[in-house]
């Protein structure tokens, strides 16, 4: 986990490291802009510890966008450090962030979090994973997310969907097995989430619903 000092001992990047904590939303966003606008590798441990306690979602994606400008040798082995953080908000952002950089070394990190007990850090590992998963890779990642399949509300279990749809053509014996599932829960991720790979456009909240229905009712009504 990247640790930052951040009083100002009148450093070199001591008015960066200010700007990024100051109470101001615009003024910490102008300060993530100006830093992936004129990229500082001095700076990457700075933005990846401001990741972890910026309550700001617009400032959190330009600290993203300013760490994705610098040299992914140098931000992808602090990124996966602070995967170990054991805050859950440093967690999500670092694989929010790694997705963005694309980076495959991230790969043993990344799928280690799948199953986060964090629903937040969660989302993130699956959307991670679908974008690093090494080629050849994707059915065993497709068994593993199906193992979350019925986790969590409406927004996670669509995450999780997206994340299962985009493995393609692998994901679809996964979704056989799920279908039979004793679970009336998984039943239902598992038939809504076939509904959106037939049909990207459909209403996602509608066919779980309506799958919930027949699998709680059985396959007979």
């Amino acid at each position: 986990m990247v640790v930052v000092n951040t009083t100002n001992h009148g450093g070199p990047n001591a008015h960066f490291v200010d700007a990024l904590a100051a109470a101001d939303p615009s003024v910490r966003l102008q300060a993530a802009l100006t830093a992936g606008t004129s990229p500082d590798p001095r700076l990457v441990a700075t933005l990846v510890a401001r990741c972890a306690v910026e309550p700001d979602f617009f400032v959190r994606d330009m600290l993203t966008w300013a760490l994705c400008r610098l040299p992914a040798e140098i931000t992808v082995p602090m990124l996966i450090d602070e995967l170990r953080s054991d805050t859950p908000q440093a967690r999500s952002q670092a694989l929010h962030t790694l997705s963005k950089i694309g980076d495959r070394f991230a790969w043993p990190a990344v799928s280690a979090l799948l199953h986060d007990e964090h629903e937040e850090v969660a989302r993130s590992a699956w959307r991670a994973a679908a974008v690093l998963v090494p080629p050849g890779d994707q059915a065993g990642l497709a068994d593993d997310l199906a193992t979350e399949l019925g986790r969590g509300d409406h927004h996670m279990q669509l995450s999780l969907s997206r994340a299962l749809v985009a493995l393609g053509e692998a994901v679809g014996p996964v979704l056989d097995a799920a279908g039979a599932s004793p679970d009336p829960r998984i039943r239902a991720h598992a038939s809504a989430t076939q509904q959106l790979i037939r049909d990207p456009d459909s209403g996602f909240t509608l066919a779980v619903e309506m799958a919930k229905r027949v699998a709680v009712a059985g396959p007979d009504t």
